[in-house]
């Protein structure tokens, strides 16, 4: 006989997923869950419904409506990064050297989804590569997206002191390559993050691979709805899904001039008169975001989904 105690409603937040596998997280109470037949469109950060099936487990019955959703996507299919999201933090840092194509198509990302975006210049204690990096960071900060300098390793209250305050009440993701830092910049802002990733790895059974999955801390303590949301360290952020009209709406410097192009259907590469090309030409805008640009103009077209 069912025992009708094991048979709850619940609504939940997935803090972790692997493969079709979910843990959420109801009210401190952890749960493994699994969606019903081959679904797998659940995010970290979505809000679900969950009917138990035993103490720690459950299945997956709605997924509530999103407010933003980041995903990255390559030719053949689509990767969900997280759901819920109100700020992108890019870590880079003065060594190892960054890649300015992943920190611009994590901008476009964030852009296409509604979500503000910042910069992270972790190890400025790094001095003798400090001129340059803040050099090549400066030309996100001039297109708007703030910058903040820390040293995770060597000045660790400062870091804690600057990054706090701006994740206070918000759903943050960090994403970042490898070797940026990025993981030791999460167990400063998040008590314990170790001991929550064995929990998670074994409550979902991936064993050694606890940096494949992405997962989610919640932190009360700084404020309602306080999440900090730590991704996989990745080389590659596939676009494909963005639109011809997002993509130009996601490079934020190019919005004075849309619209002011000859050809109302101008697509911004080689046609006469574009109004974007003229502001390339004249270094309003990096030609290496717009050469971005039409990089990702061709993925768009070459998706197969």
């Amino acid at each position: 006989m069912n025992n009708p105690k094991l048979q709850q409603k619940l609504t939940a937040t997935i803090i972790a997923a692997h493969g079709r596998h979910y843990l959420a997280e109801a009210d401190g109470r952890k749960l493994q869950c699994v969606t019903r037949g081959k679904k797998t469109n659940v995010a970290v950060g979505d809000i679900v419904q969950i009917t138990t099936t035993s103490n720690d487990q459950g299945v997956i019955d709605k997924i509530e409506e999103r407010s933003t959703l980041l995903y990255r996507s390559d030719q053949y299919k689509s990767k969900l990064l997280a759901a819920n999201l109100t700020q992108l933090f890019i870590v880079v840092a003065t060594e190892p050297g960054f890649a300015d194509d992943l920190v611009s198509r994590s901008l476009v990302a964030a852009e296409a989804a509604g979500i503000k975006a910042h910069l992270i210049l972790n190890k400025t204690d790094v001095e003798a590569a400090l001129p340059r990096t803040r050099e090549r960071v400066a030309a996100y900060g001039s297109l708007g997206y703030p910058v903040h300098e820390v040293s995770a390793t060597a000045r660790p209250e400062e870091a804690v002191a600057i990054l706090q305050p701006l994740m206070a009440g918000q759903s943050s993701i960090l994403i970042g390559q490898s070797g940026m830092g990025k993981s030791s910049l999460i167990n400063l802002l998040v008590p314990d993050a170790d001991i929550a990733v064995r929990e998670i790895s074994a409550a979902l059974d991936t064993g050694k691979h606890t940096t494949t999955f992405t997962r989610l801390y919640q932190l009360p303590e700084l404020g309602a709805g306080t999440a900090i949301i730590d991704s996989p360290g990745f080389q590659e952020f596939g676009l494909y899904h963005l639109t011809e009209g997002m993509l130009e709406r996601a490079f934020v410097e190019f919005a004075p001039y849309l619209g002011h192009c000859k050809f109302y259907n101008c697509r911004h590469l080689i046609e006469p008169q574009c109004a974007v090309l003229a502001a390339v030409a004249e270094g309003k805008i990096a030609r290496m975001r717009h050469t971005l640009y039409g990089q990702l103009l061709h993925e768009s077209s070459q998706t197969l989904y």
